[in-house]
């Protein structure tokens, strides 16, 4: 599908989300040229219409939004990019031209099972993950193992921060264990829908 510039006389929105955190920073225009360049150089660039020209962000302030993915709606109208952002989107210094910061902490769950991902392929001399890594599934899962039963334990107990750890300690292992099987936590939540939806 060619995106349709013509709909708003040359130009289409383009809504800026951060990849990690999935707020949106801001909304811009695009030309077909803003368009190839962000593609291109892979940092957005829009199309000024008061200026009547492309701008990248952060060619004066430094803020750069590193492009990670490019999305296209349904009528092929409007673009939803997904980046990395080096600094504030506003020109006032706010991280958002919204004003409004997104607390989604479950987002520190992809960045973790990444990090371990990259532990596993690296295996780094000092790194705790990288020698369970090394041991095998069956070390990880005897580890898995250890903090489930650590867990039990602390529910018995009163102690709301102890159990709390634990429940930590549980879900990191889990986490590495899914990593050296190949999988990842959305494989997890893609059986818990399914299961929703049919319970």
């Amino acid at each position: 599908m060619s995106l349709n510039f013509d709909k708003l006389g040359g130009i289409l929105p383009a809504i800026i989300q951060d990849a990690q955190t999935n707020e949106v920073l801001m909304l811009g225009f695009m030309n077909p040229e803003a368009y190839e360049r962000t593609r291109s150089e892979g940092r957005v660039t829009f199309y000024s219409r008061t200026k009547n020209r492309l701008w990248t962000k952060g060619e004066e302030s430094g803020n750069f939004m590193e492009v990670l993915e490019m999305l296209e709606d349904c009528d092929a109208d409007t673009l939803l990019i997904r980046v990395n952002p080096h600094g504030p989107a506003c020109h006032t210094g706010m991280r958002t031209c919204f004003g409004e910061t997104v607390q989604n902490d479950l987002a520190f769950l992809e960045n973790l099972q990444s990090l371990l991902q990259t532990r596993k392929e690296e295996l780094p001399e000092h790194s705790y993950t990288a020698k369970l890594f090394r041991e095998g599934p069956r070390k990880i899962a005897k580890k898995l193992g250890e903090e489930a039963v650590e867990l039990v334990i602390e529910a018995m107990d009163a102690d709301e921060e102890g159990f709390l750890n634990e429940a930590a300690d549980l879900l990191f292992h889990m986490i590495i264990l899914l990593v050296d099987r190949g999988y990842r936590l959305e494989d997890v939540v893609k059986i818990l829908a399914e299961r929703h939806q049919t319970g």
